[in-house]
């Protein structure tokens, strides 16, 4: 009994509200201090109307409204590590499936705003061709979209770089490329001609094999955008800062919609899906997220890129999801709701 009410003793109301205080530090410490995963949580949807501006369009006042969906994708802290569960609708990712290995995280938000401003000119250009404007096209050099970790690019290439020449040939489009790297024997020194941030560069890289035993040289990376759209109007769209293409079809929506035509039909409808210069639609990342978002925003329908249907149809929760495979086929599921009174 004597040890007893010695420990008990011991623990009194300043020793608990101490204790307490230490706990309350540590936990808000590891709220603050990053992890080495990135987190992925819902945003609700965003109007489109006040991001796209078309030279002499208007949005109609109908009451509907194209919304875009996003993800807000940050570093975890090691507190939202441990709690998996400490957001709803949150989900945990290893930075290896974020950033790909050998891009920093600055160079992926540069790619990722490139991908962006691409979409953009992309939406416009669907938008613009579905109402029988002509678009022209040239071609204008490659982009380089990733580097491979391991390769000889890595370290030399970076996202974004344009490549203009190849050995002091004119690289125009990935079909110039293609020929220029052909029947480069491995080892092979090759000198491309580079844009960067406006300045030119000369980066010399020696061929490897693509994989053992192949006798096929690359340098090892993915070429991206090598087109340049011209359009016949004024469209300029001004996502705020987010990156990547998968606001493509609401832009383009939007676009289309500002230049008369009753896109919405007056409802309130979010959409997502990277669009392409033929108009088709392709699958996104973070379809959980967007979904909720969607529905966090109140929206009459989704619609989604059919390879994301099945899981967005996962979290919608009574959200009417729309598959869709085009721009065209959007438009037609959108003209086929009746009128909303």
């Amino acid at each position: 009994m004597a040890t007893r009410f010695r420990v008990l003793r011991l623990i009194t109301p300043g020793r608990l509200l101490a204790t307490g205080a230490v706990l309350a530090v540590v936990v808000l410490g590891l709220d603050i201090v990053s992890s080495n995963d990135y987190i992925f949580l819902p945003d609700r949807a965003h109007p489109v109307a006040n991001l796209v501006h078309v030279a002499g369009g208007h949005e109609p006042r109908n009451g509907g409204g194209i919304y875009f969906v996003d993800v807000i994708v940050r570093k975890a802290t090691v507190l939202e590590q441990l709690l998996g569960g400490l957001h709803s609708g949150a989900d945990l990712y290893p930075a290896s499936e974020i950033v790909p290995s050998g891009t920093s995280s600055a160079q992926q938000e540069t790619v990722d705003l490139s991908e962006m401003k691409t979409s953009q000119q992309v939406a416009a250009a669907v938008a613009l061709r579905a109402l029988g404007r002509k678009v022209t096209t040239s071609d204008s050099g490659v982009e380089v979209l990733e580097v491979e970790p391991g390769k000889p690019a890595a370290g030399k290439l970076e996202p974004t770089d344009v490549i203009v020449a190849v050995d002091g040939k004119a690289v125009r489009s990935t079909k110039d490329l293609s020929r220029a790297m052909a029947g480069k024997p491995i080892g092979t020194l090759v000198r491309f001609t580079v844009l960067r941030s406006g300045a030119r560069k000369i980066i010399a890289l020696h061929t490897v094999p693509d994989k053992p035993g192949s006798s096929r040289g690359i340098v090892g990376f993915i070429p991206g955008q090598d087109e340049s759209i011209h359009l016949p109007i004024r469209v300029s769209i001004d996502a705020h800062g987010v990156g990547g293409p998968s606001a493509g079809l609401a832009f383009a929506l939007d676009v289309l919609q500002k230049l008369g035509r009753n896109v919405d039909r007056g409802y309130k409808i979010a959409a997502t899906g990277e669009i392409f210069l033929n108009g088709q639609v392709g699958e996104i990342g973070g379809i959980k997220q967007k979904t909720i978002g969607a529905r966090e925003a109140g929206v009459d329908a989704f619609l989604v890129p059919v390879d994301n249907a099945r899981d967005a149809r996962k979290y919608a929760h009574g959200l009417r999801i729309i598959p869709v495979k085009s721009f065209q086929q959007a438009l037609h599921a959108l003209a086929t709701l009746p009128l909303k009174r």
